[in-house]
């Protein structure tokens, strides 16, 4: 069945049949085009269309309606039909008879669509919240554990300064945080309800539009008719969201993909997210985070695909917006699967914390406490720097750590340096200097991992 078949008096092309319809990928938003009626039907009712007892059967039927797509929804997709709104009228008819005629009354598939796609996002999106938090509450217990693991942190791939794999797991849980409240705030962007908009100029029927906005879980209504029908912004916002947040679920997963490597050491990954060689028997791959970072391309492929369809379309709707969808699905079901596997990842993952400490201490980090330290002698900082990469020369070719050098050893570079030296270069010392909000401090380390504890349990997901 068609929904636009008075003017036509001939049948579709098969071809264009399965070029046009939707109903394939659009089934998923069953629930939302119920929903959604339900609401339309309580709105033509207030404005004398409907009885009370018509408005009554139509509640009824729909609500059976939506206990049969909660049972099997992939069993519509496949119906025949052309879209979803098609599929869910058809099926009105069918329990209601002409009554279900009715319903689209003062109502066009352009707002309806929109109202949809707008209501499958912000259903979604709760889902994808929690599971934001879910990753989070893992690289918070993560860090809690591991506060004092000490290890190397890098810069360009090179050993930098010695952190925490506890402050490691927070950077993460932070750039996570960050994506838990964009995602908010996308919803909150789209919080106003386009039904009502019609076609594109508004419906001819006075409804009360906010008391519908309400009725649908919404805040408030739209305030453009033409723009409501066409905009498809909080698609690309929550798109963004998935992508800004696979960047970040990629970098971490590039990250312990290095520390599973049999030059680092760091870290092992539980079996139940690795894979064996066909070929070679010792081998185990850390497949589950080499796929989180490759799926991370197809994401931004999806957003790229959505801006191209909409960056040159005229007002109001156009038939282009039919490619808002699959696109969005897949962007947002490879977001949900990638937070989930990340979160399984840290499960059973053993931190091999003489590997990370002998790392740490076999970089030549603190050097830059040497530095340091002759700038609190009096040397000038630039001198300083040249002191230490020579120092660091010498250690290198004599197989050293700069703190096994010898105070005559140390003097050949610089006559300020005594005995005091060695307790400035121990890994302890430099942990403890950094003090300030945020570094590596032990207690600034565990405070994070506390505040970040309290605000995860009031969120009570």
């Amino acid at each position: 069945m068609a929904l636009w078949g008075g003017r036509f008096t001939e049948a579709a092309d098969e071809r264009f049949k399965r070029f046009n319809d939707s109903l394939v990928f659009d089934y998923r938003l069953a629930i939302q085009d119920i929903e959604g009626s339900m609401g339309w039907a309580k709105a033509i009712h207030s404005v004398g269309i409907i009885t009370a007892a018509e408005l009554e059967n139509l509640e009824r039927a729909l609500a059976e309606l939506l206990d049969e797509v909660h049972q099997d929804p992939e069993k519509i997709a496949h119906a025949g039909f052309e879209d979803i709104h098609s599929y869910v009228e058809s099926r009105l008819i069918e329990k209601v008879g002409d009554l279900g005629k009715k319903l689209h009354t003062g109502r066009s598939r352009n707002d309806q669509v929109a109202l949809d796609i707008k209501m499958w996002c912000r259903d979604q999106s709760r889902v994808l919240l929690k599971s934001i938090t879910d990753l989070e509450k893992v690289l918070t217990a993560t860090a809690r554990k591991h506060y004092d693991t000490v290890m190397p942190g890098y810069t360009h791939l090179q050993r930098a300064q010695p952190i925490t794999f506890g402050h490691w797991a927070m950077a993460y849980c932070e750039m996570f945080d960050r994506d838990y409240h964009r995602l908010q705030n996308a919803v909150a962007l789209m919080d106003a309800c386009p039904l009502g908009s019609a076609a594109l100029a508004g419906t001819a029927y006075p409804v009360d539009r906010e008391q519908l906005a309400r009725d649908l879980g919404f805040s408030r209504a739209t305030r453009n008719s033409l723009d409501s029908v066409s905009d498809r912004d909080h698609i690309v916002e929550i798109m963004n969201c998935a992508s800004i947040s696979m960047i970040h679920l990629s970098r971490m997963a590039e990250d312990l993909i290095i520390y599973n490597s049999g030059e680092s050491a760091f870290v092992e990954l539980s079996d139940k997210v690795t894979s064996g060689s066909s070929l070679m028997p010792q081998k185990k791959n850390p497949d589950a985070l080499e796929l989180i970072r490759g799926k991370a391309g197809r994401v931004f492929g999806d957003q790229l695909g959505m801006m191209t369809t909409l960056k040159a379309l005229p007002l109001a709707y156009d038939k282009d917006m039919q490619e808002d969808k699959e696109g969005l699905f897949d962007a947002l079901d490879t977001w949900h699967d990638c937070l989930e596997m990340a979160a399984l990842v840290f499960e059973g993952m053993e931190v091999r914390k003489e590997k990370t400490l002998a790392a740490a201490k076999g970089g030549y980090s603190n050097a830059t406490e040497l530095a340091d330290y002759l700038v609190g002698k009096g040397v000038p900082f630039r001198e300083a720097h040249g002191i230490v990469g020579r120092a660091v020369v010498y250690a290198i070719s004599q197989g050293k750590p700069l703190e096994d050098l010898t105070v005559a050893e140390f003097r050949n570079f610089s006559s300020v340096i005594s005995d005091d030296v060695y307790p400035i270069l121990q890994i302890e010392s430099i942990l403890r200097k950094r003090s300030a909000s945020g570094g590596v401090n032990l207690d600034r380390i565990q405070e994070a991992v506390a505040f970040m504890e309290k605000e995860l349990e009031a969120r009570g997901v």
